[in-house]
C-alpha cells in the first residue's frame, strides 16, 4: 500500500468511526404511550395538584431570579406556582409532549396573568434546549411514562447548569394503600399496572428514582418521599369518581381493552368498585410519591 492509498484507508476508517459514534450517540426518542391520556378526568386531577401540595420538597431550593425547565407540565397548575415562586426576575420554560395540554397550560398561566413563562412541545428523551441553560428542571409524574427514564435524566442534566438541580417525583403504585378493603380495586392495581408497563411505562417508578439518577451519572442524589392522602368523604368522593371515570371513559380504557388486558364489562366492575369504596364512611386513600433532588 502506498502513502496515498494508506491515507485514503486511514480516512475512511476515521470517517467510518465518527458514523459509528453518532449513531451510538443519538439519543433516544419517546417510545412509551401516555398511559391516561388528557381525558378530563385525568385532567381534573392534575389541576388539583399545586407546588405546594405536589412539589413542596423542591420549594426551598427556588430562588427569585432562577430559570426553571417544567417537563411534563401538564395543565400547567404547578408550572405558574413555579414562576411565581422565583419571578418576577425569573423565568419558567414549560414543556410536555402535547400540544394540547400545552395550549391549556398556557392559558391558565395567562388567567393568573403570569407572564414569565414560555410554552413549547418537546421529547424529555431529545430535549431541544443547549447545554447548562437552567438553574433548575423540574419533572413531575413523569418518568413513570416515558420509554427511557435513564435517557430522560441525562437529558435533564445536560440543559442542566453546573451545581443546579434536577428535580423529579413520581408515585409508586404498587406501595398505594387504601381502606377498607376492596377486592375491585386489588384488581384495578393489577390491571394498571399490567396495562402501564405494556405501554412502555414503569408505574412503580417511585422506587427506583435514585437508582435511575445513579445510572443517569448524578453522584449527589438526595431522596425523599412523600404522599397524597384522600381522608375526608369530599376528598375520597374525588378521587373515587375520578378513577371511575378514567377507567371507562379515558385513553386508558382503550388501551386496556385494545391490549386485550380487559373487556369493557371488567372496566365497568372495576368503576362500579371505585364508586362504592368511595361512598364508604371510612375511606381512606394514600398514594406515596419517591422524589430526588440530584446537584447536576
Amino acid at each position: 500500500m502506498n502513502a496515498a492509498e494508506a491515507t485514503e484507508a486511514t480516512d475512511a476508517t476515521k470517517a467510518t468511526d465518527s458514523a459509528a459514534a453518532a449513531h451510538t450517540a443519538e439519543p433516544a426518542h419517546e417510545t412509551a404511550v401516555y398511559t391516561h391520556g388528557h381525558h378530563e378526568s385525568v385532567l381534573r386531577s392534575h389541576r388539583w395538584r399545586t407546588a405546594q401540595n405536589s412539589a413542596a420538597y423542591l420549594i426551598g431550593a427556588l430562588r427569585p431570579g432562577m430559570a426553571v425547565l417544567d417537563v411534563g407540565c401538564g395543565p400547567g397548575t404547578i408550572t405558574a406556582d413555579l414562576a411565581e415562586l422565583v419571578g418576577p426576575e425569573g423565568r419558567v420554560t414549560a414543556v410536555d409532549a402535547a400540544r394540547d395540554v400545552v395550549d391549556q397550560a398556557a392559558a391558565y398561566a395567562k388567567e393568573r396573568g403570569l407572564t414569565g413563562i414560555e410554552f413549547a412541545t418537546a421529547d424529555v428523551h431529545a430535549l431541544d434546549f443547549p447545554d447548562d441553560s437552567f438553574d433548575v428542571v423540574h419533572a413531575h409524574q413523569v418518568l413513570q411514562h416515558v420509554g427511557d427514564p435513564v435517557q430522560a435524566l441525562r437529558e435533564m442534566r445536560r440543559v442542566c447548569r453546573p451545581g443546579g438541580i434536577v428535580a423529579a417525583r413520581d408515585a409508586d403504585y404498587a406501595a398505594m394503600t387504601w381502606y377498607p378493603a376492596a377486592p375491585g380495586l386489588e384488581e384495578w392495581l393489577d390491571l394498571y399496572r399490567r396495562v402501564a408497563r405494556a405501554n412502555g411505562g414503569e408505574p412503580d417508578a417511585g422506587r427506583r428514582l435514585r437508582a435511575w439518577a445513579r445510572e443517569a451519572g448524578f453522584t449527589d442524589v438526595t431522596c425523599t418521599a412523600t404522599s397524597w392522602c384522600y381522608a375526608t368523604a369530599e376528598e375520597a368522593a374525588w378521587w373515587s369518581a375520578l378513577w371511575a371515570d378514567r377507567t371507562t371513559a379515558s385513553a386508558y380504557a382503550g388501551i386496556a381493552t385494545g391490549g386485550g388486558h380487559a373487556t369493557r364489562a371488567d372496566l365497568a366492575a372495576v368503576a362500579d368498585a371505585w364508586h362504592t369504596w368511595g361512598a364508604d364512611p371510612d375511606a381512606w386513600f394514600s398514594v406515596l410519591n419517591g422524589e430526588i433532588i440530584c446537584r447536576a
